[in-house]
């Protein structure tokens, strides 16, 4: 077929390899960790949890930007289907360390741990230095805020993480390697991977992979397989492999789509294409809609948010999916497409249950719209502040109108099948005044509006209670800034 090709390109040690996936019997969607782990002196790269929470597993994936400059993301490698780097340069910890003069020169990210006590027992290192090394590649002196942000995906059970942090803040200085040195070479090679952007589709004996690069070809191919698997940063579809064990027959991935990846801002609202990065649009917010920026700063790790997408969290449709009790309470819209056109339909109205949608076959979501609401906030309650699932997740939204509430939005995620909004309590303040003792009234309700279930993470009282005091923090958290000037 034209236009299509049934291998996978990427540099790896400074050469481009080429993988045949019939050929060579492998699975299309065997991990990049696993394909790693399975080549000759790379074992660096370890399996911690293989669901993308302990780090242990950190890669660098660099790709050259359209002026040739390359950037750097550190990524989970049990979370990414080998096809998914196809076109750029995978970076492992055997790639860091140089020999000269018949010597091993450590690169200065390894040297600072060495010379800080970074390191004990060794296991969660390699991914610890690939977070670090990302880090330097991106910053130059980095904040101590930037610094922890960078190693939130790294757990380490035996330093501390003091002597890690100190030697990512002393190593990322902005001091040329040996990877700036050749910048320029690996840019020109990546340039002619990708200089022909063609389809993915690989067909083994059990499985169907497909990769398109284009939206037309993806809305093709999705219209064309109604029982494929739709995956762009695939931290969650991974997981049935990864951790039980199912063989995905049939997946169409989106990740190579670059019309999905965007951000617009007028004067009404931001417009997020549906496969841009959360790590992009939180940088792309720029202390803008704090809420949201709030609600990214907490959102698993660096390391998943660079995969991670805005259009798969909404897909997912999960109870305690972080991004949609938000975006009920910014009234966002979605614009979904297919071959024949497309429709807006608001987020509310498209999440139909415990992780379905209104999604039809052959669509797919293309952007999210997000009004520019004021007295929009963000709740999470979990038992880390970092890479955690929320227990119990809230976005809020109120407008006043003399005093009393004209507009209220209280959505909850984990408090039912579905990410939900208590109309029952909204319905009660709704043209009261903003005050302490109808709030107090409204908590009663609010307490009695769900039967959350119990579980691993909290019992439903537990998430009850929080549900209700969340809506008090709220009151306190806007009672002085909605009060009228005096």
């Amino acid at each position: 077929m034209d236009g299509v090709r049934n291998t996978v390109r990427f540099i790896l040690d400074g050469k481009t390899v080429t993988i045949d996936f019939e050929k060579e019997m492998i699975s299309p969607t065997i991990t990049v960790l696993n394909y790693i782990r399975s080549l000759p002196k790379h074992k660096g790269v370890k399996e911690g949890c293989a669901e993308g929470d302990c780090g242990a597993c950190t890669v660098v994936l660099a790709e050259a930007d359209s002026n040739g400059k390359m950037t750097y993301r550190a990524v989970n490698s049990c979370l990414i289907f080998l096809p998914m780097i196809d076109g750029k340069h995978l970076i492992t910890i055997e790639n860091l360390a140089q020999k000269e003069s018949g010597e091993v020169k450590l690169h200065a990210v390894q040297q600072a741990m060495v010379d800080l006590n970074g390191s004990q027992c060794g296991f969660c290192t390699p991914g610890i230095v690939m977070s670090i090394f990302a880090l330097q590649k991106s910053h130059v002196n980095p904040s101590r805020e930037i610094a922890e942000d960078a190693l939130t995906g790294n757990l380490c059970r035996c330093t501390g993480y003091q002597p890690i942090l100190n030697a990512a803040l002393k190593s990322s200085n902005g001091e040329p390697d040996h990877f700036t040195k050749d910048e320029k070479n690996i840019s020109e090679e990546l340039s002619k991977l990708n200089s022909e952007p063609t389809d993915i589709l690989i067909k083994t004996k059990d499985q169907t992979y497909i990769q398109p690069k284009s939206l037309k070809s993806a809305l093709k191919y999705v219209s064309q397989n109604p029982d494929a698997i739709i995956i762009n940063g695939s931290t969650d579809v991974a997981l049935k492999q990864t951790k039980k064990f199912e063989l995905i027959p049939k997946v169409i991935d989106l990740s190579a789509v670059q019309e999905l990846k965007f951000f617009n801002e007028d004067e009404d609202q931001i417009e997020i294409g549906a496969g841009l990065p959360l790590e992009s649009v939180k940088i792309k917010l720029n202390g803008k809609f704090c809420a949201f920026a709030d609600a990214l700063k907490v959102f698993a790790s660096k390391q998943i948010r660079e995969l991670a997408t805005l259009g798969g969290n909404i897909g997912t449709a999960s109870p305690i999916g972080d991004t949609i009790p938000l975006l009920f309470a910014y009234d966002a819209k979605l614009k979904i497409v297919n071959q024949n056109g497309e429709r807006l339909i608001r987020i509310e109205d498209f999440i139909k249950g415990y992780r379905q949608t209104d999604l039809k076959a052959g669509e797919l979501i293309y952007t999210v719209m997000i009004p520019k609401h004021q007295n929009v906030k963000f709740y999470k309650v979990s038992k880390r502040k970092d890479l955690d699932i929320s227990t119990v997740s809230a976005g809020f939204r109120i407008g006043l109108n003399n005093e009393k509430v004209k507009d209220i939005c209280l959505a909850f995620g984990g408090m039912a099948a579905m990410p939900k909004r208590a109309k029952k309590t909204e319905a009660f303040l709704l043209g009261k005044a903003w005050n302490e003792n109808n709030v107090e009234a409204a908590m009663k309700i609010l307490k009695e509006e769900f039967q959350p279930l119990s579980d691993a993470r909290s019992g439903k009282e537990f998430r009850k209670l929080a549900a209700k005091n969340l809506l008090l923090k709220f009151y306190e958290e806007t009672k002085d800034e909605l009060s009228p000037a005096r």
